[in-house]
C-alpha cells in the first residue's frame, strides 16, 4: 500500500483509508471490527475515519485499538453530540471531542473534521459567511493549541457550498462524499480544484453510493423505477454493458476509477466483512482503470453531467421509495451519514 502526502500536512496516509460507519454494531461489532482493523494493518492501510454519528464507531475502534501499537492516523469530526445539538455551543463542541478522545483512547486525534458543514438548515454552524465565522473555528483553534487536534477539515456532502467554505482558507483537509465516483463527478467541478489549489488533503468518501454501485441492480432496471429519469437509467444500462465488456466487478471498477485522481490523498472503503476489505485492497493492487476503459466510463459519465432534479442523493435501488427531498436518504441511513 503506498502513501501519499495528506495536503500541506506533513502527514503521510495510506491511499486507502479505513471508513468507521461499519466498524460498529451496524456490521459486525467489535470482534469482527478486530479482525478487519488488524488485517487492514497488516495490508498497509494506516488511517481510519469515523465520527459521532456513526452509530458506536468510536467506542467499537477505541475498544479494538487497546493494544494495537503500530502507528495510526485517526480522524473524527464534529457534529450531531451532545444531544440535543446545538452547532453554536462552544462548550458542547468541545464536550463532544472530549467525549470522542475518552471513547477512543487517545489524547488526540490527528484531524477532526467539521461533520456537514454545508448544510445550513441541518446544523447552523456559521454565524457569518463573509467573512466566515462561528464558535467551531474558536473551538477549532483551542483544541490545535491544546494538543487535542493537530489539523482541522470540511465532511461534507455538497458542491458549491462546500467549496465556498474550502475559500474560506480556514482549513486544512476536505472530505467530499456523494459527489465524487464513477458515475457523479460533480466534485470534479469545484471541490476538487479549489482544494487542489490550497494544497489541501482530499478524501474521498462514498465511492460506492452508500450501496448503489456497490452491487448490480439489472433487473430494478428492467422495470424502470419510478424514481429514476431516463438519462439516469441509460446509464446505468451503458455502465453495466462497459463491466461486461471489461469483465469487471462494479466494485473493482468504481475503486480502481477512484485510485486513479491523482488529486485524491486516500479513498474511504467501508468493510463489513473481512472479504470485503480484502477484496478491496485486491482491487487497488491491480492499479488505476486502463486509458481506454477510463475514457469509456468518461463518457458515459458526461451522460448524466449533473444529478436530475429531485433525484434521491442515495439511489434507493431495492428499497422502498417514497417521494424525493432528504427524507428518503437511503432507507435506513441517517442523514449525515458518510
Amino acid at each position: 500500500m503506498n502513501l501519499r502526502p495528506l495536503g500541506k500536512t506533513g502527514i503521510q496516509i495510506s491511499h486507502l483509508s479505513l471508513g468507521g460507519l461499519f466498524t460498529s454494531s451496524l456490521a459486525g461489532g467489535i470482534d469482527e471490527s478486530r479482525r478487519i482493523v488488524r488485517r487492514a494493518i497488516e495490508l498497509g492501510i494506516n488511517a481510519i475515519d469515523t465520527a459521532p454519528s456513526y452509530a458506536d464507531s468510536e467506542e467499537v475502534l477505541g475498544q479494538v485499538l487497546r493494544g494495537i501499537r503500530t502507528p495510526l492516523i485517526l480522524t473524527t469530526k464534529l457534529g450531531g453530540r451532545p444531544k440535543p445539538f446545538d452547532a453554536r455551543d462552544a462548550s458542547g463542541l468541545v464536550q463532544s471531542v472530549e467525549t470522542s478522545l475518552q471513547l477512543l483512547g487517545r489524547d488526540s486525534v490527528d484531524l477532526l473534521m467539521i461533520h456537514e458543514p454545508d448544510r445550513p438548515l441541518q446544523y447552523p454552524w456559521w454565524t457569518s459567511y463573509d467573512p466566515l465565522d462561528g464558535p467551531a473555528l474558536e473551538v477549532i483553534d483551542q483544541l490545535k493549541l491544546s494538543g487535542k487536534i493537530r489539523f482541522a477539515g470540511l465532511a461534507g456532502t455538497t458542491t458549491s457550498e462546500l467549496a465556498s467554505l474550502i475559500r474560506s482558507d480556514r482549513f486544512e483537509n476536505v472530505l467530499t462524499a456523494f459527489n465524487y465516483n464513477a458515475l457523479v463527478r460533480e466534485a470534479a467541478e469545484e471541490v476538487i480544484p479549489e482544494a487542489t489549489g490550497r494544497q489541501m488533503g482530499i478524501i474521498a468518501g462514498s465511492i460506492y453510493g452508500q450501496g448503489f454501485l456497490g452491487r448490480r441492480f439489472d433487473e430494478e432496471l428492467k422495470s424502470k423505477p419510478d424514481w429514476m429519469s431516463e438519462k439516469r437509467r441509460l446509464q446505468f444500462l451503458a455502465f453495466y454493458s462497459l463491466l461486461d465488456e471489461c469483465g469487471m466487478s462494479i466494485t473493482e471498477m468504481c475503486l480502481r476509477f477512484a485510485i486513479g485522481n491523482p488529486h485524491l490523498s486516500t479513498v474511504l472503503v467501508g468493510c463489513k466483512t473481512m472479504s470485503q476489505l480484502e477484496t478491496s485492497v485486491a482491487h487497488f493492487t491491480a492499479g488505476p482503470l486502463p486509458g481506454d476503459v477510463s475514457a469509456r466510463l468518461d463518457e458515459i459519465a458526461a451522460m448524466v453531467p449533473g444529478r436530475p432534479f429531485e433525484e434521491p442523493m442515495i439511489l434507493p435501488f431495492g428499497k422502498p421509495y417514497h417521494g424525493p427531498g432528504m427524507a428518503n436518504l437511503g432507507a435506513g441511513v441517517p442523514v449525515g451519514k458518510l
